[in-house]
């Protein structure tokens, strides 16, 4: 038995419950520096980024798992879910601090930054894609849209993540390696399914 296959027998008796639960560990370790005080000078801003971050991260951990499975047979594709839900959650709060931390509902501003500042755009349009990806991550939503309306609805996922991503690059408003990182990793695993997708499609005409 290979080392893949050994990790995947071991892998069937990890319940997705345990996803959820290795993705609350940060939220706990950040709201623990909150109330310790040791978020630095700006413990606001601070909060958000890192709950953004947090977000993207697991958003193209979610878009990890196909590759790993064609690519090295891992199969991660109970805990896809969990993922995408996680991450979900983290744009949620990162939404929240920016409301209600970082302009304190001061809904001019708000309104002004949602029509006037490019980054915030970029952020919300993939928070909004984002919304129905959530809505409908359950068996019941799968049921009623069918397979294959599901899919083309969850799609989206291929232009959420890089505007996601493209979104920690122009709030850095610079180019550290970190965010080109992240947007060249969600815009290649985008690619690579983009031509699955391409491949299956053309494979289905020619039968």
């Amino acid at each position: 038995m290979s080392p893949v296959d050994t990790i995947n027998r071991h892998l069937r008796h990890v319940p997705p419950a345990a996803v959820y639960a290795l993705g609350l560990l940060p939220l706990g370790w950040l709201v623990w520096r909150t109330v310790a005080g040791d978020l630095g000078v700006d413990p606001v801003r601070t909060l958000e980024h890192r709950l953004g971050l947090l977000a993207l991260q697991f958003l193209i951990a979610g878009l990890c798992v196909t590759p790993l499975r064609r690519w090295f047979g891992l199969n991660l594709i109970r805990y896809r879910r969990a993922l995408g839900l996680i991450a979900f959650l983290y744009a949620v709060l990162h939404l929240a601090v920016w409301l209600a931390l970082d302009l304190q509902f001061r809904w001019g501003e708000i309104a002004t930054d949602l029509t006037r500042r490019p980054y915030i755009i970029v952020g919300m349009l993939a928070f909004v894609l984002m919304v129905p990806l959530a809505v409908t991550s359950n068996n019941a939503s799968l049921r009623r849209m069918g397979a294959a309306g599901w899919r083309r609805l969850h799609q989206l996922v291929y232009a959420l993540v890089p505007l996601a991503a493209l979104h920690f690059l122009m709030v850095v408003k610079a180019w550290p390696w970190q965010p080109i990182l992240y947007l060249a990793a969600a815009v290649g695993l985008v690619a690579v399914r983009m031509l699955w997708i391409r491949r299956f499609a053309a494979n289905s005409l020619v039968r």
